[in-house]
């Protein structure tokens, strides 16, 4: 049966995925995402393919246009059953120069340290991760009270178990949305609204490819670490998240789960260093 999917995020790489392959499933894909260009490409691509899909400009940290958009939504493609919280990210606002501490880190002005961290770059990442996800679940799940096979994913992330080094806030709010996730499954359990998340280990994105790789494709020592800490040895392909998706999605076979994040790392959770 046809469902209707709304994603937000969804132009970045990730979720661009996510909407393609639900898409072909016969799914009626809402693509919201701040870069309404990014969006419309792969709205595009999706109806080329035979599949229904709409792009809508939406900035998820701002209530009042969500409830615009849905509105668009319900008329263009009809109520909620899905919600993917994919909209994200880091800033380098809220990137430290140094992975530790370092002596004159507290004098420093020509470079970003813990110390000098400003707080709107903190609160604009920590907002963005956490937020957007409050309020697009706020506006969305409405669509799904009274009605069954609904439910809400949200995207995690391995900084939500271990804290990478250089991106405080991004761990920090990751973290939220684990918990946040186990709050949301609890209040609406008995309404018979699922939700679940991911925890995406290590995968090249827009965000995150200046950290990854030099300008000349090389990769940076950064990378090196992460590869030497993952123990499947590479980075994931966006292809080999769809699997967890596809189930978590499903009411049929995943209908008695609630609460949990799943990771997809390579490994990279399980291993000590040792």
């Amino acid at each position: 049966m046809s469902k209707v999917i709304v994603i937000t995020g969804a132009g970045g790489v990730l979720c661009s995925g996510f909407s393609e392959f639900l898409a072909s499933k016969g799914n009626r894909v809402a693509l919201l995402d701040l870069n309404e260009e990014a969006a419309q490409a792969v709205a595009e691509r999706i109806n080329s393919a035979g599949g229904t899909a709409a792009a809508y400009k939406c900035n998820v940290l701002d209530r009042e246009n969500i409830e615009q958009v849905h509105k668009s939504i319900l008329s263009d493609l009809g109520k909620c059953d899905i919600l993917i919280n994919g909209a994200g990210g880091n800033n380098p606002k809220c990137t430290t120069e140094h992975e530790e501490y370092q002596s004159g880190d507290e004098a420093a002005e020509d470079f970003l340290t813990f110390f000098n961290i400003d707080q709107t770059g903190f609160d604009f990442v920590f907002d963005l991760n956490l937020k957007g996800v409050l309020l697009p679940s706020q506006v969305f799940m409405t669509d799904m009270l009274g009605r069954k096979g609904c439910c809400v994913l949200n995207i995690s992330s391995m900084n939500a178990y271990r804290p990478l080094t250089k991106i405080p806030a991004y761990s920090a709010a990751k973290a939220a949305v684990g918990n946040f996730t186990q709050w949301l499954a609890v209040h609406f359990a008995k309404e018979g609204i699922r939700v679940n998340a991911i925890a995406p280990g290590f995968f090249v994105t827009n965000q995150n490819r200046a950290l990854l790789f030099n300008e000349d494709g090389t990769p940076t020592p950064r990378t090196d670490k992460i590869l030497r800490a993952t123990p499947m040895g590479r980075f994931g392909e966006s292809e080999e998240l769809l699997g967890a998706v596809e189930w978590l999605l499903d009411d049929q076979r995943a209908g008695f789960v609630t609460g949990v994040t799943i990771p997809i790392d390579g490994g990279f959770s399980a291993y000590s260093g040792v």
